[in-house]
């Protein structure tokens, strides 16, 4: 991107879609009708609806077509608070959900952006692609705002923390998905779920408003083209739903109930955080364009080399590349990804999902790194196993390795059961500064929740944890009222799998 003069506009084309104008109508004037030019349109014919619906903050939720971006351009001016959309192209998404020339941008999807720093803000729209959902508020407004209310204040509407849709993927088990459909001709459905069963155990709440079905919308479905897409499902089926609480703050704020908002429960994969330290020999990677699943160009991850630092990192051949350094590189070309990389130096950080994990997203129509950091399913009280924190003996030299944690983290709410316990051990070597998993019980709490083996633990109910001097007092944690929180990093596969020790019992 060039450098900004002091002054000037800068604006970003990856959000535009040039297209050719629609033909204007002919205005042929009739004298007998008076003058009605449907192309004109004045002001002081508008609804007084649409006049008082610019007042206040507005939901934008734009799409990305096949070959196209979201369509507008943003901007930021000298001396200003905020980004502006400063062109809306004709044709597009942006134009067809209502947004302005002028508007000013306060959110992307749930997070507040009006101080934020410009860059960060446009990773942020990149990175929701191919859906994003948009607070805007038309400039004469915000400029009114701002002059009644300072600079400081946040004038974007929000949900509350932990209020929001949920992306739940339930697997069918013996009693089916656990849920039944409330009765009616046509949409919106809700659903009624069956206690303990998978639906539950997936995360969906009582009396949650189905809104898509492996990403479509069921809104408008009849009752009949619902039964046959559930039934289309197979054993699988991936929900977006909102709960009573969701639904009706999103009432009160005029909000759209939008996937982009989802946290992730239950999600059968996701992105991968991979930090690659340059060895003697490169990083052991080679990167290639090539078509993906969907069939536009992507860039993929191929010949790793075995024991470099790429392999190491856990980095599998096939995997699609979706971001450096924390930036999204989609639709980017070779050339240019390529140089982000090398930007980097000897240290890159890389989220990549293997090709499973590009068919979940693709179908879901969302961006896997909406869900790098997401929240997990509370599991149900019901089912759990023991807990217990060991120390194990350290692994050879040979097989020591310290790996960094990896950025990408989740956080998940434990459940004892009868037994009293979360169903995982918890363990530590003691020349390394991690505590991580080395056991998940089946069927259990933990396993339920989606803790998996070498997952290491960065806090358990608000608290630090590094190492084994932490032990006794994550004991006590342990023992604390439910739920128990833990925040996870994402398993650094191959050098945590090194400290797992070998099973000794049943």
């Amino acid at each position: 991107m060039p450098q900004r003069e002091p002054g000037t506009h800068v604006q970003i084309p990856a959000f535009s879609y040039l297209c050719p104008l629609p033909p204007c109508r002919k205005f042929e004037f009739n004298p007998k009708l008076g003058i009605d030019n449907p192309v004109l349109s004045l002001a002081e014919d508008l609804d007084p609806s649409d006049l008082w619906s610019l007042e206040r903050p507005r939901f934008c939720l734009l799409s990305k077509e096949e070959g196209r971006s979201f369509g507008f351009h943003l901007q930021q001016e000298r001396g200003t608070v905020g980004h502006v959309v400063c062109r809306v192209e004709p044709g597009t998404s942006a134009q067809r959900q209502g947004l302005r020339e002028g508007d000013r941008i306060l959110g992307v999807n749930n997070h507040v952006v009006e101080h934020e720093d410009y860059l960060v803000v446009i990773r942020r729209i990149r990175a929701s692609s191919p859906r994003v959902l948009l607070t805007v508020l038309a400039r004469h407004m915000h400029d009114v705002a701002r002059a009644q209310r300072g600079n400081n204040d946040h004038l974007c509407p929000t949900l509350s923390p932990g209020v929001r849709p949920r992306l739940c993927h339930i697997v069918k088990d013996e009693g089916g998905f656990g849920f039944s459909i409330t009765q009616g001709r046509r949409g919106p459905f809700w659903l009624v779920l069956s206690t303990g069963g998978a639906a539950e155990r997936a995360g969906v709440p009582p009396g949650a408003r189905l809104l898509e079905v492996n990403g479509v919308s069921v809104e408008k479905f009849t009752h009949n083209q619902l039964n046959r897409k559930l039934f289309q499902s197979g054993k699988e089926v991936t929900l977006l739903v909102a709960g009573p609480e969701v639904e009706e703050q999103c009432r009160q704020l005029g909000m759209p109930l939008a996937a982009p908002l989802a946290e992730g429960w239950a999600l059968p994969n996701r992105p991968r955080c991979l930090h690659l330290e340059k060895g003697p020999k490169g990083f052991g990677f080679v990167l290639r364009e090539e078509k993906g699943l969907d069939g536009r160009l992507g860039q993929f991850l191929w010949e790793v080399d075995p024991g470099l630092p790429a392999e190491k990192a856990g980095m599998q051949a096939g995997d699609r590349l979706v971001a450096v350094a924390g930036e999204s590189v989609e639709g980017l070309g070779h050339e240019e990804t390529v140089s982000k990389i090398r930007a980097q130096g000897s240290c890159v950080s890389l989220v990549v999902v293997d090709p499973k994990a590009d068919r979940f997203f693709s179908m879901v129509r969302l961006s896997p790194l909406l869900f790098l950091e997401s929240t997990e399913a509370p599991d149900s009280p019901q089912v759990t196993l023991s807990a217990s924190l060991t120390e194990t003996e350290d692994p050879p030299v040979e097989d020591t390795m310290v790996a960094p944690v990896p950025c990408c983290f989740r956080q998940c709410f434990l459940y004892p059961g009868p037994g009293g316990g979360y169903g995982f051990r918890l363990s530590c070597v003691a020349s390394v500064p991690h505590l991580f998993i080395s056991q998940v019980t089946l069927g259990g709490s933990a396993a339920q929740a989606g803790l998996q083996l070498g997952d290491v633990i960065l806090e358990m109910n608000g608290y630090p944890v590094g190492g084994e001097n932490d032990l006794e007092t994550l004991q006590q944690l342990a023992e604390a009222k439910p739920p128990l929180h833990l925040k996870l990093a994402a398993r650094p596969h191959q050098s945590l799998e090194a400290w797992i020790p070998p099973r000794t019992g049943p």
